[in-house]
């Protein structure tokens, strides 16, 4: 009975010391682990310590294992913060289901769009009143078209020429009416940037291009240009109707008057062939003069040269006889 129970009990210590080992082990295990977790954790904290305090006082939602996941996928964490902090501050909503939420200005980021200038689009449409949101503004982005141009389009109106001197390189447009006169006409037309139809809408170009095809087709089924004079507006009339801002990015809005333009160049031109005939009629009023003056310094000669004679003619009439003087001194 005592064997056994001396055997018990040094099985026991060996199992006491064995349960110490292993107890050292996981303990430093875990120290080793809390030791490389305090060691990132410094490193992390150094890097993007400054930006999460930032996003924590600003309340932007940015947490630090994001910050971390951003340095990973290669985004710049900076720009991410300033926008949530710029969106935090102008009042829209950055919840996770449906605001301007970290992942989906990452994955806007990673696809290429410009973060910053989506937020300052969102941020002046609620500003304005126009209903943007983030898909749409990003989709616009990625599109290719300046997303705060065309919320500053169409907020305020935007005037293009047409034609476009930079584009085409002509500045008037050459429109025969049918009688056969020529008139060259250069409009600016008012548009506003239609939000709903900028993705796949067409441009500028789209825009000009039908304006002048308007306002060629206008002129060209006039009777007279003189009806084109009388009534301008019947072009900008025509632009309108025929709706020709249809499946574009804009809307037209208004023309300027392009009949005033139009009697201006005629009255222009009136007045330079009312000046051509005044200078006319002036030349021969002094061609008359100078050939007055002429007859009068002829005249002028000739009685010069008979007052000459005079002499001569009492000479022959002494010789002949024909002239004699009487004794009260008559001749």
């Amino acid at each position: 009975m005592f064997p056994s129970l001396a055997l018990l009990l040094a099985q026991l210590d060996q199992d006491g010391a064995a349960g110490d080992s292993l107890s050292t082990f996981v303990a430093w295990g875990v120290g080793i682990i809390a030791a490389i977790g305090c060691f990132f954790f410094f490193i992390a904290a150094i890097t993007y310590g400054n930006l999460w305090f930032q996003a924590y006082m600003s309340r932007a939602q940015v947490s630090l294992l994001s910050l971390i996941g951003m340095g990973f996928r290669q985004v710049n964490s900076r720009m991410i913060v300033n926008a949530k902090i710029m969106a935090v501050q102008a009042g829209l909503d950055i919840s996770r289901r449906a605001g301007i939420s970290t992942s989906r200005l990452e994955a806007h980021y990673l696809a290429g769009g410009d973060v910053l200038k989506v937020i300052h689009a969102i941020i002046a449409a609620h500003r304005a009143n126009i209903d943007l949101d983030f898909d749409r503004a990003a989709a616009i982005d990625l599109a290719g078209r300046d997303v705060f141009d065309a919320v500053r389009t169409s907020v305020h109106p935007k005037v293009i020429d047409c034609p476009d001197p930079s584009r085409s390189g002509k500045t008037t447009l050459s429109a025969i009416a049918k009688n056969g006169v020529e008139l060259r006409i250069r409009a600016r037309v008012t548009v506003r940037t239609n939000l709903e139809q900028l993705i796949g809408g067409a441009t500028e170009e789209t825009v000009i291009a039908r304006v002048g095809e308007g306002i060629i087709t206008s002129i060209g089924s006039s009777d007279t240009h003189l009806h084109v004079l009388e009534n301008p507006d019947r072009i900008s009339r025509a632009v309108l109707q025929r709706g020709l801002d249809a499946h574009t990015a804009f809307e037209i809005v208004v023309g300027e008057n392009i009949g005033a333009r139009l009697q201006a160049d005629q009255a222009e031109a009136d007045t330079r062939v009312a000046r051509a005939e005044a200078e006319q009629r002036r030349a021969a009023a002094v061609a008359v003069e100078q050939e007055m003056t002429a007859r009068v310094a002829e005249n002028r000669s000739k009685l010069v040269l008979a007052e000459a004679e005079v002499p001569l003619a009492m000479a022959e009439a002494f010789r002949n006889g024909n002239l004699y003087r009487v004794g009260n001194g008559q001749t």
